[in-house]
């Protein structure tokens, strides 16, 4: 329910999946965010691969009578999508509707309250304490790659793990396969698993049947303590970025991002037009300026 005259709008932007349940658990997330913001309109769009189109759920908001809205990625860490394609949302949507104000939201990052969420599952699943394996999204900006690497080894302290290791799902090293051997050749015989996943999907899906194979083969117990999901304390992380982004604090980071400087090898990508970070990108996300909304 949402006041009268309210003007307030939150657009939720997810990166959207070929996974039925990951969709769902997109939606359900953004299902507690307005339930738990009653005086701001809240709708939820995806990147690819689901409905509605983000652009879509943006101009909703629009004929609801928004007139200042926050596009606020759905994604915990600041790579393509965060950098590139939801600020490309922003502009389109700027040029659809110029009299509506459009404020740019960071991505949830690595805090305090994602960490504890992770803690607690791991505990839930008789997993804490033991060396741990985090794994996320792969991509080829090395700074998000860094950024899995902090909450890998943030998550570590927070449980108490005696080790810690890094996998991802593809683009980058090591792969899930590799820093599982890599953790049987220490020696571990029990590890916990975390995936930093907002939701499942065609990824997670993967990631853990190679980890069913890995202790067929290895006999290693690996105990999977899951992923983030609609959990309802990400309500409050969600709406603490979008107070930050009403007051203009933004949290991407900037110093050592392949978008704002040359990266050995990805030299080309400083100062990419916005919207060319994922190929299945609709013609609405590409083609607009340089690469981040401040």
């Amino acid at each position: 329910m949402v006041t009268n005259g309210c003007t307030e709008g939150l657009l939720l932007v997810a990166h959207g999946s070929s996974s039925p349940d990951g969709v769902e658990e997109a939606l359900a997330l953004g299902a507690a965010v307005a339930s738990a913001t009653t005086d701001v309109h809240v709708d939820l769009g995806f990147l690819e691969l689901a409905d509605p189109p983000a652009g879509a759920a943006l101009d909703r908001l629009v004929d609801r009578g928004c007139t200042r809205i926050t596009v606020q990625p759905l994604m915990l860490l600041a790579a393509g999508h965060g950098k590139s394609d939801v600020p490309a949302i922003v502009l389109e949507g700027r040029a659809r509707h110029p009299s509506v104000e459009l404020v740019f939201g960071s991505p949830l990052g690595v805090v305090p309250e994602l960490l504890t969420i992770a803690h607690r599952s791991l505990e839930a699943a008789g997993a804490a304490g033991s060396p741990l394996l985090l794994v996320a999204r792969g991509t080829s900006d090395p700074d998000a790659n860094a950024e899995a690497c902090r909450a890998a080894r943030l998550l570590a302290e927070w449980t108490d793990a005696p080790d810690v290791h890094v996998g991802f799902t593809g683009v980058t090293w090591p792969s899930v396969p590799d820093a599982l051997d890599r953790m049987a050749r220490l020696g571990h015989r029990r590890v916990a698993l975390f995936f930093w996943f907002l939701a499942t999907g065609k990824l997670v899906e993967r990631a853990r049947r190679e980890v069913r194979d890995f202790s067929r083969r290895t006999g290693v117990d690996v105990v999977d303590a899951g992923y983030f999901g609609p959990e309802r304390d990400l309500v409050d992380v969600i709406e603490q970025r979008r107070r930050e982004a009403l007051a203009g604090v933004h949290r991407t980071n900037c110093d050592t991002c392949s978008y704002r400087a040359p990266w050995p090898g990805r030299e080309d990508r400083a100062g990419q037009p916005r919207g060319v970070g994922h190929s299945h990108l609709a013609l609405e996300h590409r083609g607009h300026g340089s690469a981040h909304v401040h």
